[in-house]
């Protein structure tokens, strides 16, 4: 089997636009059928989208992500996904992590490791900003229900009034 290049795109929410993502994938992925998305939220892994595309996913493919918070907003789930995806020999490129978009083969075994522990670092630092990002996120919206419930607002689904019987 030959290798293949996927992508792999995600927004928050339903009512979110994909298209900027797939522009920017569309340099990279010549099939738009190999571009593989989600409309949900980056809490955990469990994504129809991208359970498809970990199962479609060989050895030799490349995967390429717009940005590490698409992938997720855990940092521990997103360095086990990560593990787990080139350990099954698959390449990774984020596009906000430039150097992941190097090809390592023109360097020696010295530098080939240094460029490898760099990508490392940089996908720590961000995936500990994309984890921050989704407390930020949580600690927003838990103070816009608080402020909504002191002034009165009713949240969530009207209630229903049942017929005394």
């Amino acid at each position: 089997m030959t290798a293949k290049t996927f992508a792999y795109i995600r927004v928050s929410t339903k009512d979110q636009n994909l298209d900027r993502q797939i522009i920017s994938m569309q340099k990279y992925v010549s099939d738009s059928r190999d571009i593989f998305s989600d409309k949900l939220s980056g809490k955990n892994f469990e994504r129809p989208g991208y359970q498809s595309l970990k199962y479609t996913l060989r050895a030799g493919d490349t995967l390429y992500i717009h940005s590490l918070d698409r992938l997720g907003r855990n940092k521990s789930d997103i360095k086990t996904e990560l593990l787990e995806l080139t350990s099954k020999g698959v390449l990774i490129r984020i596009l906000d992590v430039p150097t992941t978009l190097m090809d390592f083969n023109q360097f020696g075994p010295l530098q080939k490791s240094i460029m490898e522990m760099v990508n490392q670092i940089l996908i720590e630092v961000l995936a500990t900003f994309a984890e921050a990002e989704r407390t930020r996120i949580r600690e927003r919206q838990a103070e816009g229900i608080s402020a909504a419930w002191k002034k009165g607002v009713q949240l969530g689904r009207k209630a229903i009034d049942f017929p005394n019987s």
